[in-house]
């Protein structure tokens, strides 16, 4: 059913929008992870102590993904309400323009303490908006999709997260081409403000959306409610932990094989440009398996896949660590390609499908949000600060670090175990039988 003024949106057409929007959402995001380790524990956090600066840059890329869950509820409360398109509109913007002003900050040497707090403040306005533009992607896409391919459609929002953080990767590998020194002084920049054109056409692509027809037809039935957050609390709590254990293995070892990577492998003795060239290639090959993970979900199951996954993550995480600690140009691609390019996107390609099978329509923008964000709270954005204090405690062994990794994966593992396969059932009925138990 159409609803008058609110054209529904093309299949074919949300596919671009949702991949493109994404990417640069991520980007955005994922340039500060880059930059952390390499310039804002120099120019923002400076120290006697490397180390005490270089946790002082992981804090502040972690602190954003507590303020991720609120900006979360915000949209979603909004896309529930309201619709997807908007909301995406305006998390986009707030995005580019944080994003920008990061590019144009002084540094600590210039405004002294002004210039972290100013950092970290822009940073928390990264995280508002990346709070509730996943959500509404998946959504976008999901909905718009025909059922047999939902697995294929959901893929492309998470199709994002690697390119943005691929496209991030390469920008600031270009500019460390550049000496130290200009480097430093504002090579860095540059990738942020660049920003500014990646999200004017990201604009001009969402603004071109209608809404889904799966939302048109909600809110014609008359099926919106008021406070989408206290009925996902009181019905769908079930698929709401589900979904936090899920998140383990698929935020906490990303930032494990990449932010915490970058600066891990530096500091093992692995240059800068050889370890961002791995981030590079490890990212391109998710990329490209990603989709394929989405079409195979759609062919075994989402579960089915999911849980493969999990269980490669976990028996990978001691072979990853000890053969990066053989300082082996070779291996540190072989082992990243693997962990981050085959069995991740096994992981990320089809868990925003899967979350949005758990949901009711009206109520799916809030549940997966809720779910995701927290989760990315709880499980990311901490990851690298854990695995820096590990490394400290036990005299930079990476025994711990794998434990670490394999504790996330089997915690996934087991939750997912719980959750029954939804790939055949209706987008507006399937959470009673998703987390049946």
């Amino acid at each position: 059913m159409k609803r008058e003024g609110q054209p529904v949106v093309k299949s074919k057409k949300v596919l671009f929008a949702t991949l493109i929007g994404s990417t640069i959402e991520f980007y955005d995001f994922f340039l500060y992870g880059t930059v952390a380790s390499l310039v804002f524990n120099k120019l923002f956090f400076p120290s006697d102590n490397p180390f005490v600066s270089l946790l002082l840059a992981y804090a502040s890329f972690g602190v954003t993904f507590f303020v991720r869950p609120l900006g979360g509820l915000i949209f979603s409360h909004t896309g529930d309400k309201f619709g997807r398109k908007n909301t995406l509109v305006i998390s986009l913007v707030l995005m580019g323009i944080s994003t920008v002003c990061i590019g144009l900050l002084p540094t600590y040497s210039t405004i002294g303490v002004l210039a972290p707090i100013l950092l970290v403040t822009l940073r928390l306005i990264q995280g508002v908006a990346l709070g509730g533009e996943w959500g509404g992607a998946v959504l976008l896409a999901v909905e718009s999709a025909p059922k047999e391919k939902r697995g294929f459609f959901g893929s492309f929002p998470a199709m994002g997260i690697p390119l943005g953080m691929l496209l991030g990767t390469f920008s600031i590998s270009l500019m460390s081409l550049l000496p130290e020194e200009q480097f430093l002084s504002w090579g860095w920049r540059i990738p942020f403000l660049l920003s500014a054109l990646l999200v004017g056409v990201g604009l001009w692509i969402r603004m071109g959306l209608g809404e889904t027809e799966a939302f048109n037809e909600e809110k014609e039935k008359g099926n919106v409610v008021k406070v989408p957050l206290f009925v996902v609390l009181r019905h769908h709590w079930k698929a709401v932990l589900i979904s936090l254990g899920a998140k383990c293995v698929e935020v906490g070892p990303f930032y494990l094989f990449t932010t915490f990577f970058i600066g891990y492998a530096t500091n093992i003795g692995f240059t800068r440009t050889t370890t961002l060239n791995v981030i590079s290639i490890a990212t391109l090959v998710t990329t490209i398996c990603i989709p394929l993970m989405g079409i195979l979900s759609d062919k075994i199951g989402r579960k089915r896949v999911f849980l493969l996954g999990a269980f490669a993550l976990a028996v990978f995480s001691f072979p990853y660590f000890y053969l990066l600690s053989l300082q082996s140009v070779f291996w540190v691609y072989a082992v990243s390609i693997i962990a981050l390019g085959i069995f991740w996107s096994s992981i990320a390609s089809i868990i925003g499908t899967m979350f949005s099978e758990m949901f009711q329509t009206n109520v799916g923008y809030t549940g997966i949000t809720l779910g995701y964000q927290t989760g990315s709270a709880l499980f990311g954005g901490t990851a690298p600060i854990v695995a820096t204090f590990l490394l400290s405690a036990y005299h930079n062994s990476w025994v711990p670090l794998a434990v670490f990794t394999c504790a996330l994966s089997v915690a996934s593992f087991i939750s997912v175990s719980l959750l029954r396969n939804t790939n055949e059932q209706s987008l507006r009925h399937q959470n009673e039988e998703a987390t049946k138990m």
